[in-house]
């Protein structure tokens, strides 16, 4: 997701892109479900 919309942004600076990956990571911490999703994926035990 990120990964995809950062690839299609057209930047003009390093600066530009900071701001866009940060936005769009801080939208993505309220999401549960793609955390939870990615963790499963690494195949790794969580304690809790």
């Amino acid at each position: 997701m990120v990964k995809r919309d950062i690839g299609n942004l057209a930047a003009a600076s390093l600066g530009q892109i900071t701001r866009a990956v940060k936005c769009r990571l801080k939208q993505i911490q309220y999401r549960r479900d793609l955390i939870d999703g990615c963790l499963a994926a690494t195949g790794l035990i969580m304690d809790g």
